[in-house]
């Protein structure tokens, strides 16, 4: 391997000015429309309600709430949860896009992109567990309270994690000056 001198990280800005300087990115930053920045973080927002609603209803049902309630049925909702989960997908690369050099060395991005991946993990592992036979004629199996938990807190990381953004790190508006030397 050759040694270290800058030039990949230099490259690497390089091309997330060009993605971020690009037309359509420019006009989904600086255009003004409904269309644009606002009607893609509403989609965002969509996006977010359809997938971590259904998942916080499952969760709190693994939990014991509503234990008359069989817990089969609530994979009929894993449908709508990857439907929101692709919509976050979609418009969120538009709006990393537009703002790609700074949302991409900031660690808090990283940080919501861990507690996806997990989430989406536990998702798949839940609707497993969802489609075994039998599942509500019997005591819910230990595993299940504990997918809820990491579930639930996976989502909450994720989701503040994705709000903090603005907040913290290179790039951050409206943040005291301390806090948008975090990562940078």
């Amino acid at each position: 391997m050759a040694p270290f001198d800058g030039s990949r990280i230099v490259a690497m800005i390089n091309w997330l000015a060009l993605i971020e300087n690009s037309g359509f990115s420019t006009w989904v930053r600086e255009s003004g429309s409904l269309w644009s920045y606002p009607g893609l973080v509403f989609l965002h927002t969509v996006g977010l309600a359809l997938l971590v609603g259904p998942s916080l209803a499952l969760d709190l049902r693994l939990f014991g709430v509503a234990g008359e309630l069989p817990v089969a049925p609530f994979e009929r909702f894993f449908p709508i949860m990857w439907a929101g989960f692709w919509m976050n997908v979609a418009s969120g690369l538009v709006l990393l896009a537009s703002e790609a050099t700074t949302k991409l060395v900031n660690p808090t991005f990283y940080v919501k992109m861990a507690c996806i991946a997990v989430a989406v993990v536990v998702m798949v592992k839940l609707r497993g567990l969802l489609r075994e036979p039998g599942l509500d004629a019997r005591p819910l199996p230990p595993r299940a309270r504990t997918l809820a938990w990491i579930s639930t807190l996976a989502w909450l990381g994720a989701i503040t994690a994705g709000r903090l953004m603005a907040y913290l790190g290179p790039g951050s508006v409206n943040a005291p000056p301390q806090f948008t030397r975090l990562g940078g």
